[in-house]
């Protein structure tokens, strides 16, 4: 006879042990699903933001080092070598129009195959079958790349002002025209949601990944170029008017100067090049009543409302562009 076993003895069957429970995910849902469907892209966005911080940094360190062996700040920047400006200028210069450029690669990688690839690949319509609304579908993925778009331009934004300010007199004076004025403050955040949130419409109409890409890429770009024609528009210049035959003022040397002029002591303004081609300059400009220069400029300290400005402008388009996308979604399938 074959003899019972201990656990049949004590009238307890055998078991197997308990499977070991399954770690708990801290993202869950839809918010699990878009990160993970968008890894590439978060992964792309964050290996850019700390390689530039680190190149900022470095960057930032050596310039600080190479004004400190110049003899700065115990020597007035008039003194320091000529060549360590035009480096430091080109330094900043270069960096800036980086990350000016930035926006548009944000629109193209990210914003433009964000519904485009899953049209094309059918997921799309996959969407439609399951428990979660189209709607409520595009949200998520709509707030995810742009959250990831404003935190990568916001990031690399703060360090690169971090560094203009940094190099305090060294810094180009005509900041309106620099990327220094697109890339800090709100206008790098504001822009790169206009343009991700063009490239997702564009995906949304267009279907096509590829030629999404390259219609975001040319739209963001003439966008860009006509945003930077318009930037003097946002805020009124100040006037300083001088005598004619006195020393330009050092005001002038840090501000950006917009246009000149000629004026009289009515006020009435004549253009630069008035009595520029007579034979006697002087003698046509005072029989016109000229006694004034004047310039029109802007001075660093409006700097900051013209950056907000040009932000709202950026964020309204970008929530109009967002609005067409889900009302056409409520309107017809994608």
């Amino acid at each position: 006879m074959s003899t019972l076993t201990r656990g049949a003895t004590d009238g307890r069957a055998a078991t197997a042990p308990a499977p070991a429970p399954a770690p708990a995910r801290r993202l869950r849902g839809l918010a699990w699903l878009v990160v993970r469907q968008h890894r590439t892209a978060l992964i792309a966005c964050a290996v850019a933001v700390v390689l530039g911080a680190a190149w900022i940094a470095y960057r930032r360190g050596a310039m600080l080092d190479t004004l400190h062996g110049a003899g700065w700040p115990a020597k007035p920047p008039s003194e320091v070598d000529g060549n360590l400006l035009n480096r430091i200028i080109n330094d900043l210069g270069s960096m800036g129009s980086s990350l000016a450029f930035l926006p548009v690669l944000l629109g193209v990688f990210l914003g433009a195959p964000l519904i485009s690839a899953d049209l094309e690949n059918g997921t799309a319509r996959l969407v439609t079958t399951q428990s979660v609304s189209r709607t409520r579908w595009l949200v998520w993925k709509v707030g995810f790349a742009l959250l990831l778009s404003a935190a990568t331009s916001g990031i690399l934004g703060l360090f690169y002002a971090w560094w203009w300010r940094s190099a305090g007199p060294f810094a180009p004076e005509d900041w309106l025209n620099s990327p220094v004025f697109a890339v800090t403050g709100p206008t790098g955040v504001a822009t790169a949601l206009f343009t991700t949130s063009l490239g997702i419409l564009a995906g949304a109409l267009l279907r096509r990944t590829v030629v999404s890409m390259a219609g975001t890429f040319l739209v963001s770009g003439v966008a860009l170029v006509a945003a930077e024609m318009f930037r003097p528009l946002l805020d009124s210049p100040r006037r300083l008017a001088y005598p004619v035959g006195a020393e330009r003022p050092a005001l002038l040397d840090h501000v950006v100067v917009v246009d000149e002029w000629f004026g009289t002591a009515s006020g009435k303004l004549y253009g630069w090049g008035t009595c520029a081609h007579d034979s006697s300059p002087e003698a046509c400009r005072s029989a016109l009543g000229i006694v004034d220069r004047v310039a029109d400029h802007y001075t660093k300290d409006q700097m900051a409302g013209m950056q907000w400005t040009a932000a709202a402008a950026f964020t309204v388009l970008a929530a109009a562009l967002v609005g067409a996308l889900l009302w056409r979604a409520r309107r017809r399938a994608l």
